[in-house]
């Protein structure tokens, strides 16, 4: 797929929707957001793949148009089976597109899913959530947890992938600062950060590196952080054997 150039600019005071114009740059906007993005999402590939079992599910919670999912698609094919999960009407229907011939074959399904209603029933080698729990709100998150921890086979892992808070006011700004200069060396207006900003608050609500772990050993995860950078982090969180 092409990745359109994001130009997108939230008016004041609206807050973050996932709309037809996200949707429509949203891979681009991703790789311009998210520092070391294609580190983060070699590793996730990388880690998860280690995981995947045949005749499993491999589950993207809060798929949009289906880039983490991919990879995996691409690498394993139809020894299991594969589920997208989101609520964003535009973000399904890009990633029904991207996916078309493997959902006509049968082992790709993309579902319009609130995650505040858990996951449907699946038997999951292997759960994404990149990116995603940060828009769950926090009340419907450690449920959430629990379901994929319930819905995982013995052997099996959840890989998460937030941005978070800094241990202090200090830290937090320092990183938060960093992350914006950053945005701006790869070409969004400085106006264009600030409004985004703005329109995210409320919208995505991030924990420390510390509450995000908690939450998935509290499941009973096995839980390590395999990547940091600035003021996001992933863990990989294995279901172990008994």
């Amino acid at each position: 797929m092409t990745a359109t150039i994001d130009q997108t600019r939230p008016a004041d005071g609206s807050k973050w929707v996932f709309d037809s114009g996200v949707a429509s740059v949203f891979d681009n906007m991703l790789a311009r957001s998210i520092p070391g993005h294609d580190t983060m999402r070699q590793l996730v590939l990388d880690l998860g793949s280690r995981f995947v079992q045949d005749n499993t599910d491999v589950v993207d919670l809060g798929c949009s148009r289906g880039a983490a999912l991919q990879p995996f698609v691409d690498r394993f094919g139809n020894q299991c089976r594969y589920v997208g999960l989101d609520e964003s009407g535009p973000m399904i229907d890009a990633a029904r597109q991207r996916f078309a011939r493997e959902i006509d074959a049968g082992f790709v399904r993309i579902l319009d899913h609130d995650l505040r209603r858990g996951v449907p029933p699946v038997l999951a080698s292997l759960t994404l959530a990149v990116l995603t729990l940060q828009f769950v709100p926090i009340e419907y998150r450690q449920g959430l947890v629990a379901d994929v921890f319930r819905s995982t086979r013995l052997g099996g892992a959840l890989i998460v992938v937030e941005k978070t808070l800094g241990p202090d006011s200090a830290t937090q700004a320092l990183f938060v600062n960093r992350y914006h200069a950053l945005k701006r060396e790869n070409g969004y207006t400085a106006e264009q950060v600030r409004a985004k900003a703005e329109s995210l608050q409320g919208v995505l609500v991030p924990l420390t590196p510390e509450g995000n772990e908690q939450m998935l050993r509290a499941e009973g995860f096995k839980v390590s952080r395999f990547w940091q950078h600035l003021n996001f982090c992933g863990w990989l969180a294995i279901k172990e054997t008994r």
